[in-house]
C-alpha cells in the first residue's frame, strides 16, 4: 500500500489585532476576501471545541450527552434570537447558509404571493420566487430604492388581486459594493400598502448590529460562514404564521409528531423543528450562537468606526490610482460596509487576483460575485463614467472585517499601484 503525506497546514494563529472576536487567521496571508467566508472566531472555535466530548443527537436521545447537546441547540436558538432582536413569536429555524434560508422562505409562500426585488440583489436573492415576482431596475439613490418601490406596491395594489399577500426582499448591504440599503424606510413603505418585508442580512450583520422588532422587518437571513462562524450555519428569522401553514421544507424525521401506517398518515409539527427535519448542524448553530454572544458583548461603535476609517483609506486610495476605477450603484458618499469593487484598466481581473496571491499573499476575490445583473451593469457604468474603453468584464472584490489592520489596505494599495 502506497501512503501519500500531505503537508500540514500553517499554524493558526490569533493575531494581536484589535477585535473582540479574536479571529483565527495564518500569518504572513492577508485575508480581503471576508464577504465570501469570514475567518472563524476564536469564540466559535472554543465553543465547538468545549461541546465536541458531549457531541450526541439533539432532541432524539435520553441519555446526558443527548439531554445536554439538546439543550446548547436551543439555547443557540434564544441566543441567535435576542442578538437579531426577534419578537417574542418569531421563528429562529436553523439553515445551512442564507441561501438555503431564502429558498426555504420561498417554498413557504403562501399560493398567489407576490415577490418584488430589485435588481441588485445577490442571486440567492433573485432566483428563489415564483414566477409572476417583480424585479425592479437597479436604483440610483436610496431615496430611488424608496419611491421606486412605493410605486410598484402602489401599482400591485391596483393591480393584483385583493387579498393576495405581496412579500418585499431586499438586501441589507450589497455583496458587491459594500452600499447600506435603506432598509428601515423601505420596510416603512412595505407596511403602508400591506407588504411584508424579508432583509438579506448576509453582508450587514457582520458589519452592523441588525434588529428585526426596531427596523420592524417580518423575515431575516443571514449566514454563519459571514459572521465568523464557518461551520455551516445559518438562519431564517420571523413570523410564524406563513412558516406553520407551509409543507415542511425538509420531509423526516424531527419535523413530524405522528406518522401513521398509511402514505398520507402523516401529522407534520409547528414551530422551528418542521423545517428542520433530520438531524441538526448543532455545531453550526453552538458555533454561531457563540459569535453572536461575543459581538453583542463587544463596542460595535467602536468596531463601526475604525472599519469604516479603513474603508475611507483604501476607497481614497484606490481613487488616487489612474488605472483602477471603483465601482458602485448609488453615490459616492452613501453609507456602505467594508466592501469594495474595483477594476483594473487593461487587466484581467483574474490574473490580478491571481497576481496579489502569489507575490503578495493578499486575498482578495475576482468575479462578478454571483450578482451577475448588478456586476454586469456596474461595469458599464464604470466605463461611461471613466472614459475608459479596456475595462475587463468581471471585477475585483476586497472586504474587511474584523481583524483587517491599516497595514493590510496599505500593502493592497502598494500592489495595485506596482502591478508589473
Amino acid at each position: 500500500m502506497t501512503v501519500t503525506l500531505v503537508p500540514s497546514l500553517p499554524t493558526l494563529s490569533t493575531p494581536s489585532r484589535p477585535d473582540p472576536l479574536g479571529v483565527l487567521g495564518v500569518p504572513g496571508e492577508i485575508n480581503l476576501d471576508h464577504a465570501a467566508s469570514a475567518p472563524c472566531a476564536r469564540a466559535a472555535a472554543d465553543a465547538v471545541t468545549e461541546l465536541l466530548p458531549w457531541y450526541a443527537s439533539v432532541h432524539r436521545g435520553a441519555g446526558a450527552l443527548s439531554r445536554r447537546c439538546t439543550l446548547a441547540y436551543e439555547r443557540a436558538r434564544q441566543t441567535v434570537a435576542d442578538f437579531l432582536g426577534a419578537r417574542p413569536d418569531d421563528h429562529v429555524i436553523f439553515t445551512r447558509n442564507t441561501t438555503d434560508a431564502l429558498n426555504l422562505l420561498a417554498r413557504a409562500l403562501p399560493a398567489g404571493t407576490t415577490v418584488v426585488t430589485f435588481a441588485g440583489e445577490h442571486h440567492a436573492n433573485l432566483l428563489p420566487w415564483p414566477r409572476g415576482s417583480v424585479r425592479l431596475p437597479v436604483p440610483d439613490s436610496p431615496g430611488g430604492a424608496v419611491r421606486s418601490l412605493d410605486a410598484a406596491l402602489a401599482e400591485l395594489s391596483r393591480d393584483a388581486r385583493p387579498g393576495l399577500p405581496v412579500l418585499v426582499a431586499v438586501t441589507g448591504a450589497s455583496n458587491v459594493t459594500g452600499e447600506r440599503w435603506p432598509v428601515a424606510e423601505l420596510a416603512q413603505v412595505a407596511r403602508r400598502h400591506g407588504a411584508r418585508i424579508l432583509v438579506d442580512a448576509a453582508q450587514l450583520a457582520p458589519h452592523a448590529p441588525v434588529d428585526l422588532a426596531a427596523l420592524d422587518v417580518d423575515y431575516l437571513a443571514l449566514s454563519g460562514h459571514k459572521l465568523y462562524a464557518p461551520f455551516g450555519a445559518g438562519v431564517l428569522v420571523g413570523r410564524a404564521d406563513w412558516l406553520d401553514a407551509a409543507p415542511p421544507y425538509l420531509a423526516g424525521g424531527g419535523a413530524t409528531s405522528h406518522v401513521g401506517a398509511g402514505t398520507h398518515e402523516v401529522r407534520w409539527t409547528t414551530g422551528p423543528a418542521r423545517h428542520e427535519g433530520g438531524t441538526p448542524n448543532l455545531l453550526g448553530a453552538v458555533a454561531l450562537a457563540a459569535v453572536c454572544t461575543a459581538l453583542a458583548a463587544a463596542d460595535r461603535d467602536a468596531l463601526h468606526a475604525r472599519e469604516q476609517a479603513l474603508l475611507a483609506r483604501l476607497r481614497e486610495g484606490i481613487a488616487a490610482l489612474p488605472h483602477v476605477v471603483e465601482l458602485r450603484t448609488f453615490g459616492p458618499d452613501a453609507p456602505r460596509v467594508g466592501i469594495v469593487s474595483f477594476v483594473v484598466a487593461g487587466r484581467d481581473s483574474a490574473d490580478v487576483a491571481a497576481h496579489l496571491a502569489t507575490a503578495h499573499r493578499i486575498g482578495v476575490r475576482d468575479g462578478l460575485f454571483c450578482a451577475h445583473p448588478l456586476a454586469r451593469r456596474l461595469l458599464t457604468e464604470a466605463a461611461a463614467r471613466s472614459g475608459r474603453t479596456d475595462l475587463p468584464p468581471t471585477a475585483l472584490r476586497a472586504s474587511l472585517g474584523l481583524g483587517t489592520t491599516e497595514s493590510d489596505v496599505e500593502a493592497l494599495l502598494t500592489a495595485l499601484a506596482t502591478l508589473p
